[in-house]
């Protein structure tokens, strides 16, 4: 849809400026009326303005997280819900937020059900968001909702920067490690070869070694970037296939120990997400369908399906997932305990917590294993270097001796 600059003028006389999405130019205008506001100038967004914002599709994961927190607050404080969006819309600092807000705060001045507003902004809140706050206006319970919501974001945050930090140190080895062994072949060893060749020195096998191949990849180094680029562009493309993205998903879930890492990070996504749906109000099959579309891997998102599709003909819950042979027995049993006590909810939070922390071992074993495994192998790779530059020096020395 397109962008529209208004300037407007609310009921209290005071001017307001912003960029906002619209199906038209009157439809636009209709909403601004319809939320009380005399319209002064609408023109379409174009050039650096509309280009920025169009550019800008994510935000901030930690702004969501404090729009929600804020908004349980006033809410719970008495606070009229209009009231809370102007306040937030006009407080908000990440630009694709504030013009959501915005967008937000017209369509409930005219008559839209909150949870309705949101579903137009689906760069901004997801599913699982608009079918919680749609719980929320239903239960009136709009306040505790949206605490919960700032909660189960803030922990997902905390969880993705455990483990982006506990990855950055090997991943800045490997990067530099790489920029090394570059730097190496393409000055230093290209030099040792003139030397020697002005020196017509004998070199040993080990020597000619390293030296042919510091010439192999000289020469072909543009073939070989080619070679990469070629290769990542066939996994996009074969990954946008139905049937790729399937296989290419099931390869990553059966890959020693990155897979697993990877297992463990679904199941406690599923969990949590699936267990703060119900424990919100949410339809067990509407939250699976949230579920399953939230995972990011199309073999546990067939498996939730076929869950619901189970359900349907009145099976349990853990029935099925025990029978996909993808989720653990632990959690298929911790579920099944639930349906029976009446606290699934619960036991999938419970669950969620589990392999929240299981997640955390695991990247901070596999942390203390590759960083190890990197000076290793540089100091081998270095190492080897070495000795095939040093032996032929070693003996020019001892012929001059």
């Amino acid at each position: 849809m397109p962008h529209y600059q208004y300037t407007a003028m609310d009921a209290g006389g005071k001017t307001v400026k912003s960029i906002i999405e619209a199906e038209s130019q009157q439809a636009l205008i209709g909403r601004l009326r319809d939320g009380g506001f005399h319209v002064l100038d609408v023109v379409e967004a174009k050039g650096p303005k509309a280009a920025s914002l169009r550019s800008k599709g994510k935000m901030k994961p930690k702004s969501l997280v404090v729009f929600s927190r804020q908004f349980a607050t006033m809410i719970d404080a008495g606070i009229p819900m209009l009231r809370c969006l102007e306040i937030l819309g006009a407080s908000c600092k990440d630009p694709v937020l504030k013009a959501a807000i915005e967008s937000v705060t017209l369509d409930v001045k005219g008559g839209s059900a909150l949870n309705e507003a949101l579903t137009k902004h689906p760069h901004v809140f997801s599913k699982l968001y608009i079918n919680m706050v749609r719980a929320a206006e239903l239960g009136g319970i709009l306040d505790i909702i949206l605490d919960r919501l700032s909660g189960f974001l803030e922990y997902e945050m905390e969880v993705r920067g455990k483990i982006k930090s506990a990855m950055m140190y090997p991943v800045m080895v490997l990067g530099f490690s790489i920029l090394m062994l570059f730097v190496l072949f393409s000055f230093v060893l290209p030099r040792f070869k003139e030397i020697f060749s002005d020196m017509d020195a004998k070199l040993p096998p080990l020597t000619n070694t390293l030296f042919n191949f510091g010439d192999f990849m000289a020469a072909t180094w543009w073939m070989q970037l080619l070679f990469w680029v070629a290769v990542f562009a066939g996994y996009k493309w074969y990954g946008r296939t139905e049937k790729g993205r399937y296989n290419l998903d099931y390869m990553k879930l059966r890959f020693p120990i990155i897979g697993d890492l990877a297992l463990k990070m679904s199941v406690a996504r599923f969990t949590r997400t699936f267990g703060t749906l119900i424990n919100s109000g949410v339809p067990m099959m509407r939250s699976l369908e949230i579920v399953g579309e939230t995972l990011n891997n199309s073999v546990l998102t067939l498996a939730v399906d076929n869950t619901r599709l189970s359900i349907r003909e009145g099976n349990r819950l853990s029935t099925p997932l025990s029978a996909s042979g993808l989720f653990p027995q632990m959690v298929t049993q911790m579920i099944d305990i639930g349906e029976e006590s009446g606290r699934l909810s619960e036991m999938l939070v419970k669950i969620g917590d589990f392999y929240d922390e299981e997640v955390s071992q695991t990247v901070k074993g596999l942390t203390s294993m590759i960083e190890p495994m990197l000076i290793i192998f540089m100091g081998v790779i270095v190492g080897f270097i070495a000795i095939s530059v040093m032996s032929p020096i070693f003996t020019i020395v001892n012929e001059i001796k």
